[in-house]
């Protein structure tokens, strides 16, 4: 066997592996999207994509209300008003402290910053209960501008989008804002003008993550949001499985993938800046 004989074999063999698991990764979403135009009973009896006998019952369903003055296009209103405020909130801050942290000394840095690490390693169920009781005394229980869920993003409590900034920063020369000073440019300058622009491709990965962790977070809302009408689409969708009388698997599969289609539409359009950010940030500098 030549050399060339055996490096398409390997070629060959490392596509093939890699189809393999990425279809297999892929098609419980593909199944999902044909499950939404099944039965019940053809739900659970097959596991091929395409249905026998095809109905938009699950479509029509998920548009209706079911119980208080909430329905789909509601609970995704107040998602999003929810998600965007935090994506917004959390760019800001995580870009000037990781700016802080990076090109400035100051009294104290190396433990606020060992203090800013640690909070990756603690899980977030313990902050619940000391938060929750923040928060009610706050007065931001059941709020309706979310404010116990937006509220602490202006902080850069989201330590990992920070550290990933950080990671990016290091690999921009300081000669460049030194450049920027001589021609009169202040910190402030400095970041909007020469850090920012070049920090787009994390930027716009931070802003993915936050946009496709926010959307699909559950216990935030449940702990915060007491009150059905403000509910967002996680929590809408679990409530309109009634687990007493059954409930059709069509339509929460339906109400599932309309949910969700906001997010791959984000991700796709922005999927160039993302990929392009993530590798920046794995390179230390």
């Amino acid at each position: 066997m030549t050399r060339e004989t055996k490096r398409k074999i390997s070629t060959f063999l490392r596509y093939f592996v890699l189809i393999a698991v990425g279809f297999v990764m892929v098609y419980p979403l593909i199944w999902m999207v044909g499950a939404t135009f099944k039965t019940n009973n053809e739900i659970f009896s097959s596991v091929g994509f395409i249905p026998k006998n095809p109905t938009l019952d699950g479509y029509k369903n998920a548009m209706k209300s079911y119980g208080g003055d909430i329905d789909l296009v509601k609970a995704m209103i107040n998602t999003y008003s929810i998600v965007i405020p935090k994506v917004v909130f959390t760019i800001i801050s995580a870009t000037i402290t990781a700016y802080g942290f990076a090109r400035f000394e100051f009294k104290g840095k190396g433990i606020l910053f060992a203090v800013l690490m640690s909070t990756l390693f603690l899980p977030q169920v313990v902050l619940n209960v000391p938060q929750y009781i923040m928060f009610n005394k706050f007065g931001w229980i059941n709020h309706p501008m979310y404010l116990a869920l937006i509220v602490p993003t202006i902080f850069a409590t989201d330590t990992y989008f920070v550290f990933m900034l950080i990671q990016f920063l290091r690999n921009i020369p300081r000669e460049l804002e030194e450049a920027a000073k001589i021609d009169g440019c202040n910190s402030i300058k400095t970041l909007w003008y020469v850090i920012v622009p070049m920090l787009k491709p994390s930027i716009v990965s931070c802003a993915l993550f936050q946009f496709m962790w926010s959307s699909n977070d559950f216990m935030g809302p449940l702990l915060y949001v007491n009150t059905p009408a403000r509910y967002p689409a996680s929590i809408f969708v679990k409530m309109s499985m009634d687990g007493d009388t059954g409930f059709d698997w069509n339509r929460v599969l339906a109400m599932s993938l309309i949910s969700i289609i906001p997010s791959l539409i984000v991700f796709f359009l922005a999927q160039d800046s993302f990929i392009d950010g993530i590798a920046a940030g794995g390179v230390k500098g």
